[in-house]
């Protein structure tokens, strides 16, 4: 299957990078640039390719890394907007960052290369970059990050969050952070009530990173943000509970008890199943599998309850492996009845692959389990006379 943003971040995206670069710099020579970055090119996948690039850079731009910089950032003001609209265009200035990044351990230029990142990261985003400075230069960079954490922009601020993920997706883990996140905390407790939802779910996302090592931290975190804050006279803000329940989104698919009950969810419930419906009962590969559940209220109190589905998949050996869906919370009053809906695509994924077999459907409530039904996947069409059960 082919991916996607791969496919989106082709050659001409070192094309307009040399653009850029000629019109800043008329010794730039654009054709070498491009002859090298496109070597072998198409056989990379979508981050090799960046470094691709960046490698290309690092060969073409002047050997004087501050005239190298000001050629770099020229460039900018040469390739459109300060923003792209589309996310794929951001990725245009991503070997911008990593060539940056390959100067880490210059710490003579170590303010040229911050100056660098917090323009570069406006365009694009400097998360990757980041990282070098944070283990070659910790207490710098961290002290720079912290500034940043009141910087006007939000696009510096998310990376003030971002960028120190211990666990970011596409990035070396920092060993350090993972073993002692400490520093980290420090930098999101200053970021936690941001007034941008985009820098807000950041925070969520490093938040939930650090819990899939110190999960008993993670919950002590959540409830201290939760437990009867006041801001300013006013009553806890609703965007922090929505970051909260990002936070400890692996926690509560995990049926992890301290987690649900932080956020209301504790104990079982006396919701009743009323109805079920699973359609089509024996899907194909690469069809949709729609799933109804009629849930009612027979208790004498108003109930409060997380929803999930889980599925048990099947794999190519024959072992199951759940997924959890979240559905959504409820709130329903006693005899109240409420209708949930999921539409589930069976089509082959890069992240996840689909093989016959019986799969298993549960509804989480609260955590606690209610076996739903099953369904029996086969092969697609095109792949009918795949051997496999």
């Amino acid at each position: 299957m082919a991916d996607p943003l791969k496919s989106a971040y082709g050659p001409d995206v070192v094309r307009r990078i040399a653009r850029g670069l000629a019109a800043a710099d008329a010794s730039f020579r654009a054709d070498a640039f491009e002859a090298d970055a496109l070597d072998g090119f198409d056989a990379l996948e979508l981050m090799p390719r960046v470094h691709r690039i960046a490698e290309a850079l690092q060969r073409h731009l002047p050997s004087d890394y501050p005239r190298a910089i000001g050629v770099l950032l020229a460039s900018l003001q040469t390739t459109g907007q300060a923003r792209p609209a589309s996310p794929m265009a951001a990725f245009l200035y991503l070997p911008h960052t990593m060539y940056v990044a390959r100067h880490a351990g210059d710490a003579a230029h170590f303010e040229l290369s911050m100056q660098a990142l917090h323009a570069l990261t406006q365009r694009s985003t400097a998360e990757y970059a980041i990282r070098p400075f944070i283990e070659r230069h910790p207490e710098r960079t961290l002290a720079r990050l912290r500034q940043w954490t009141a910087d006007d922009n939000e696009h510096v601020r998310r990376l003030v969050s971002e960028g120190t993920r211990p666990r970011l997706p596409w990035a070396a883990r920092l060993r350090e952070f993972q073993r002692d996140p400490a520093p980290v905390l420090a930098l999101l407790e200053r970021l936690k009530d941001d007034p941008s939802e985009y820098v807000r779910r950041s925070v969520a996302n490093n938040l939930n990173d650090i819990g899939k090592d110190h999960p008993a931290l993670l919950l002590a975190t959540c409830g201290r943000w939760l437990d009867g804050e006041q801001l300013d006279g006013a009553q806890l803000p609703a965007p922090r509970r929505v970051l909260v329940c990002h936070a400890l989104r692996t926690l509560l698919k995990q049926c992890d008890p301290q987690a649900l009950a932080l956020l209301g969810f504790g104990g079982r419930t006396t919701l009743a199943i009323r109805e079920i419906a699973i359609e089509p009962r024996e899907p194909r590969i690469g069809e949709r599998l729609r799933i109804a559940i009629e849930l009612r209220n027979d208790g004498q109190w108003t109930l409060r309850v997380l929803a999930d589905l889980r599925i048990h998949y099947v794999k190519a050996d024959g072992s199951v492996q759940p997924r959890v869906f979240r559905l959504q919370s409820l709130e329903l009053s006693p005899g109240q009845r409420r209708t949930l809906r999921k539409t589930v695509s069976l089509q082959q994924m890069t992240t996840r692959r689909h093989y016959p077999g019986t799969h298993r459907i549960e509804l989480l409530l609260n955590g606690d389990a209610h076996a739903l039904g099953e369904f029996v996947l086969h092969p697609s069409e095109r792949d009918r006379s795949d051997p496999r059960p």
